[in-house]
């Protein structure tokens, strides 16, 4: 099982928000590694020393590329849910069946997950 980080899981890291520091160091105990993609990181890095506690968080996950290839699955799968966020449908692609994602966007990724046939959890952070 994988654990997959949208927006919402680092905000709740930033916020030092425990659940969600418990739920990461869970995961890295068992020798598995949180991921995410380069989009996510963009809608919530904004640099500076108060961000000290999401630097600390990055190091251990595997930030993954927005390449081209997953670009155009991402917009396959938005023609095919109805729905245009990109890096939503990004997230969903990064998950396998029986992987949580971690997001309080629980609608648009259930309606991603649906049309992609991902079986996964969707986790509050």
């Amino acid at each position: 099982m994988t654990l997959i980080l949208d927006s919402g899981a680092f905000v709740a890291l930033e916020r030092d928000e425990r659940a969600m520091w418990i739920r990461v160091k869970a995961v890295q105990t068992v020798g598995e590694v949180p991921v995410t993609h380069a989009g996510v990181l963009g809608q919530v890095w904004r640099g500076g020393a108060r961000q000290a506690r999401l630097a600390q968080a990055l190091a251990g996950i595997d930030v993954r590329e927005l390449d081209e290839t997953l670009g155009r699955a991402a917009g396959v799968l938005l023609g095919r849910s109805g729905l245009a966020d990109v890096i939503d449908a990004a997230c969903v692609l990064l998950a396998s069946d029986g992987d949580d994602i971690v997001t309080s966007d629980h609608d648009d990724l259930g309606q991603l997950a649906h049309a992609a046939g991902r079986h996964v959890e969707l986790v509050h952070p």
